[in-house]
C-alpha cells in the first residue's frame, strides 16, 4: 500500500511525495522538477502505474513522514465540492432538533423522532444529493492550526470522507462513476452554526459559516482507490482533546460515492484534482451539550487506513474586519 501527498520540509518548499509506510519519497526526480500532485492526477492511469513501480523499489533518500509538514494533498487544488445532510443518523438529529426547538411544538419526543426517521427514509428513496461549493482558500493542511474566525461563536466539527477525482467526469452514470475516482482522503468541515442562517433570509449562508480561511483541513494524503476494498466499511472517528465526538461507519451514508460523483457530474464537469466531500455522520457539537470548539482544542480526524489529521484551534487574532459582518446573525443555542 502507498499514498500520494504534498509536503513541505524544513525549507518550506512544497513537493509531491510518495508515502510508503512511515517514509516519504520526493517524486520530483521521477516525475520532473515541476511535478505536482495535480499534474499526476491529470494523467492518473500512467501516474498510478509509475507510483506502483516506485513503491516496490528501495529509496535511501526517503524522509520520515513525521519530519514533514503535510499540505493539502492536491496542489494546485481544483474544485472543492461538499455534500450536505448525507448521513441518516446525522440528518435525523437535524430534523428532530429543528422540530424540538420550535416553541409551538408540543408533541412527545418519540413522535418527533419517528417523523424525522420517516423524512430521512423518504429522502433516501425519492430525493437527490445536496452538493455545494466551498472556496479553495478555505482548504488547509492536516497539521495546520484552524483559526476560529469571528463573528460567531458556535464553531463545530464535521469529519468527512473525501473523494479525489482522477478522470474527467461529465454526465457519467452511477455504474461508471467509480472509474473516475482516483482515491480518498480525509476532510473536516468546520462550521460556525450561529451564522448558518441570516435573519429575514430563508437560505443557508455557507460562505459565512463554512467558507472561512482554513475551515476545511484536508489530508494528510490520498490513498488510491485500489487499496480501499469497500469504502462503506471505513470508520470515521473525530476526537476533541481525546474525547470521541463522532464515530460511525460510512455505511450510514444516504447517497454513496457512486451517487455523488454521478450527480455532481450532471451539474458540472468534474476534473482530475477536484475533491468531493461525502457528508458527515452524527455527533456534532449541538448534540454534545452545546460543546463548541474553543481556542486550544485539538481535533483529531481519523478514517480507517487514510491516516490521521491533527488540527489545533486558535483564537481569531482580530483585525477589525469581523465588525463588517457582525450583524448578519445572532447566536441561538442548539439543543
Amino acid at each position: 500500500m502507498f499514498a500520494l501527498g504534498t509536503f513541505a520540509g524544513s525549507s518550506g518548499e512544497a513537493f509531491p511525495g510518495l508515502v510508503v509506510g512511515d517514509r516519504v519519497v520526493d517524486l520530483r526526480p521521477h516525475f520532473g522538477p515541476d511535478a505536482t500532485t495535480a499534474g499526476m492526477l491529470a494523467t492518473w492511469d500512467a501516474s498510478l502505474e509509475q507510483l506502483r513501480a516506485l513503491a516496490d523499489e528501495p529509496h535511501d533518500d526517503a524522509v520520515a513522514l513525521d519530519a514533514l509538514h503535510p499540505l493539502p494533498p492536491v496542489q494546485p487544488l481544483g474544485q472543492f465540492l461538499c455534500a450536505g445532510a448525507n448521513y441518516r443518523k446525522h440528518l435525523i438529529e437535524i430534523v428532530y432538533t429543528m422540530a424540538r426547538n420550535d416553541p409551538q411544538e408540543t408533541r412527545p419526543d418519540e413522535v418527533l423522532r419517528q417523523e424525522a426517521a420517516d423524512f430521512v427514509h423518504h429522502r433516501a428513496e425519492s430525493g437527490m444529493p445536496f452538493v455545494f461549493v466551498a472556496p479553495s482558500s478555505s482548504v488547509s493542511g492536516a497539521r495546520d492550526d484552524v483559526v476560529l474566525w469571528g463573528p460567531g461563536a458556535q464553531h463545530d466539527w464535521e469529519i468527512e470522507l473525501a473523494i479525489v477525482i482522477g478522470r474527467r467526469a461529465h454526465r457519467v452514470s452511477r455504474e461508471d462513476a467509480m472509474e473516475h475516482v482516483a482515491g480518498y482522503t480525509i476532510s473536516n468541515d468546520v462550521s460556525t452554526r450561529d451564522l448558518m442562517f441570516r435573519p429575514n433570509f430563508s437560505m443557508t449562508d455557507f460562505l459565512m459559516s463554512k467558507g472561512r480561511p482554513g475551515f476545511f483541513p484536508t489530508g494528510p494524503y490520498i490513498v488510491p482507490r485500489e487499496f480501499v476494498e469497500d469504502y462503506r466499511q471505513l470508520r470515521l472517528t473525530l476526537r476533541v482533546n481525546g474525547e470521541t465526538m463522532q464515530d460511525e461507519l460510512v455505511d450510514d451514508i444516504i447517497y454513496g460515492v457512486e451517487d455523488l460523483v454521478a450527480y455532481a457530474s450532471t451539474v458540472t464537469e468534474l476534473r482530475p484534482g477536484d475533491i468531493l466531500l461525502t457528508g458527515s455522520p452524527g455527533g456534532n457539537a449541538g448534540h454534545h451539550d452545546n460543546r463548541w470548539l474553543r481556542p486550544g482544542d485539538v481535533m483529531e480526524a481519523e478514517i480507517t487506513g487514510l491516516g490521521i489529521m491533527r488540527n489545533r484551534c486558535v483564537a481569531d487574532p482580530g483585525d477589525g474586519a469581523t465588525d463588517v459582518a457582525a450583524s448578519v446573525a445572532k447566536p441561538e443555542p442548539i439543543t
